[in-house]
């Protein structure tokens, strides 16, 4: 699947701000319509709760 890529979505890294290191999810977003780095609430298995997790460059 990963060689048949239509459209411009990139692969970012997500990882979590309260307890850097500890939590890293992967994850798609289309540049054009998000240029701004993401933000998303996930799950920290190490702090055993739902953490601000944004994006890594």
């Amino acid at each position: 699947m990963a060689g048949n890529k239509k459209g411009p979505r990139k692969i970012v890294i997500l990882e979590c701000t309260e307890a850097p290191g500890t939590s890293v999810y992967t994850t798609t977003k289309n540049p054009r319509n998000t240029p701004d780095r993401m933000e998303k609430k996930k799950y920290n298995p190490v702090l055993r709760k739902a953490t601000v997790h944004k994006e890594k460059r």
